[in-house]
């Protein structure tokens, strides 16, 4: 039996409950108001229709059953004037109050989408969607209930209709029609007055708003959600020693779509970036705002800002936005060569490092304020992640609800991650099972990144000491390394592109260089020197004879500054050229 077929006590009708003809305009009255409050309490379209056939039955009518446009349900629009002339309408809920409950499930089983002429037909259903007219009938006759019977092709309708007083109303909201509702009483029932028929029609009228507020709410919704998942990453980078999962969940009804975002950003050296941030509200406004604070969270980090600059430019963008909104966000670096991990964070929630043996803890990065509110800047922490470690980044909907502080939901959200003991299967599988139901649950993101470190075979350094020879050394290392790795094709590139490197680097004379080699996708050449002032040359400027930068065999190449120097890299593809025939 379906949850929206519903099977009401016969005998309350015996106990006088029924409105006849001989009820005053008060009872009438009442019994609206008592309606009307029982009616449209969500926004769900099956829930309304559902609370329509249990308040009128067996109070009003012995069965009834609600019929909405099936574009209404599928598509959340109304189609004024369909091309072909017909309207398919979907049984929503039906309510019984008779001795035969199961023959009408039979009959009339929910979820049934029927088809209907919009110039009305024969049958009172198409006679009522085709005028928009209430159809009544004292005791419907064999004819009537025949067609009936033949248009949904069950002779068990005929038997069930005959002779019983009949009643179909539209469901109007907004001059568009959204659906009928039918309503019977028990043969020798007495029949349906004019008084009837009007308060049937004065319900079905403020029922009709409902499902159009319904239908409005999900079509807002399901565009919100449309433009919100558009924003989101659909594939997320894999960068190099890390293992990445995440999980996003909208908010429950009615909240509706929230802001909340992540993202991981590669950066230059296979470093990535991490980012978790929390739109202030709900809707396609949250949404929008979330897809630009993500977009331009991504071109700063592509300028290789620490985690701190890059929110202090965030907080400016977002205060020329709306000096109304504001954004919680948490940004971290992470660099596989070191196992390093520096963060930074605006009003939110403090990341949390679940350990190898399944000890968790939260990372204290000084809080800051959110976003968009005043001219405040932010803090780093510099943290070194132990491998097998798991770094979590998440909103506050995973911690926080109406009824629970948030010390205690970030205890039971620890105690979540340790049972996990590390496994990100395991912990998305919990995140998403904490799923709440009803109007508790806001947005839920969670970015969780496992340490493995940077393979052994993917990284090589060297200290050299600067000198005239220091360069030709650093290229001879870089062309043993290539042709062990099988890369002799990529060799007398990568001896060109070391040997500006180390020209780049300004160092003095026997000063400490460390040259670096990693493999990826792509090489990656680092010489890192002490922070000294750069040299007097332009960067393209020749180097004793070298080529200009601007004629690498490279397609991104840059300087980082660092706790104690700065760095010196450039990226070459190392994939074959092709070969003419």
């Amino acid at each position: 039996m379906s949850q929206y077929f519903v099977i009401k006590d016969p005998r309350a009708v015996l106990r006088g409950e029924r409105l006849s003809g001989a009820s005053s305009t008060q009872e009438r009255l009442a019994f609206l108001n008592e309606a009307s409050s029982r009616v449209g309490t969500s926004l769900n379209l099956w829930e309304i229709c559902r609370e329509l056939a249990d308040v009128v039955v067996p109070r009003f009518a012995d069965t009834v059953a609600v019929f909405v446009q099936d574009r209404i349900v599928t598509d959340n629009e109304t189609p004024a004037h369909p091309a072909d002339g017909m309207i398919l309408v979907r049984r929503m809920a039906t309510a019984v109050a008779v001795p035969n409950p199961w023959d009408w499930d039979d009959a009339f089983p929910v979820d049934e989408v029927t088809e209907y002429p919009t110039w009305g037909g024969v049958s009172p259903h198409g006679q009522c969607i085709g005028t928009w007219r209430s159809i009544a009938f004292e005791a419907m006759d064999d004819g009537v209930a025949r067609e009936v019977a033949g248009r949904f092709g069950r002779e068990l309708i005929n038997t069930l209709l005959r002779g019983r007083p009949f009643l179909v109303v539209p469901l109007l909201a907004r001059n568009k029609l959204v659906g009928i509702v039918i309503f019977t009483r028990n043969p020798g029932s007495e029949p349906f007055t004019p008084q009837d028929i009007a308060l049937a029609e004065e319900l079905a009228g403020r029922t009709g708003i409902c499902i159009d507020n319904a239908r409005l709410y999900a079509r807002e919704r399901r565009t919100a959600l449309t433009l919100q998942s558009s924003l989101l990453p659909k594939d997320l980078a894999k960068p190099l020693g890390l293992e990445i999962t995440s999980s996003y969940l909208p908010a429950s009804d009615p909240a509706g779509v929230g802001g909340d975002w992540f993202d991981v950003i590669p950066l230059p050296g296979f470093r990535v970036a991490l980012v978790v941030g929390d739109v202030m509200g709900h809707g396609i406004r949250a949404a929008a705002t979330m897809g630009q604070l993500r977009t331009a969270a991504r071109t700063l980090a592509g300028l290789d800002l620490s985690p701190a600059e890059v929110l202090v430019r965030l907080n400016e963008m977002v205060r020329g936005l709306d000096d109304s909104q504001f954004t919680t966000c948490v940004y971290a670096t992470y660099d596989p060569v070191s196992n390093g991990c520096v963060l930074a964070r605006a009003g939110h929630l403090p990341p949390i490092l679940l350990h190898p043996g399944g000890g968790t803890e939260l990372i204290d990065v000084p809080g800051g304020l959110p976003l968009g509110i005043g001219r405040d800047t932010y803090e780093e922490r510099a943290v070194t992640l132990p491998r097998g470690s798991v770094l979590v980044l998440y909103t506050d909907g995973l911690v926080e609800t109406r009824r629970q502080d948030i010390e205690v939901g970030l205890d039971i959200f620890r105690s979540m991650l340790a049972g996990a003991r590390c496994d990100l299967t395991a912990i998305r599988a919990s995140v998403e099972s904490t799923r709440r139901v009803g109007d508790d649950r806001d947005d839920m993101a969670l970015l969780a990144a496992k340490v493995l470190g940077l393979p052994a075979d993917r990284l090589v350094r060297w200290q050299l000491s600067a000198g005239p020879r220091t360069a030709d050394e650093a290229a001879r290392l870089v062309r043993e390394t290539l042709r062990r790795w099988r890369l002799d094709h990529a060799a007398e590139s990568g001896e060109q592109l070391v040997r500006g490197l180390v020209a780049d680097s300004g160092a003095r004379e026997r000063e400490r260089l460390e040259v670096r080699l990693l493999r990826g996708d792509t090489l990656v050449y680092e010489v890192a020197a002490p922070a000294v002032p750069a040299p007097p040359s332009l960067p393209d400027q020749d180097w004793d004879g070298l080529p200009s930068r601007r004629s690498w065999p490279t397609y991104r190449s840059g300087t980082r500054w660092t706790g104690d120097g700065r760095i010196h890299w450039c990226e070459q593809n190392i994939r074959e050229p092709a070969t003419t025939p």
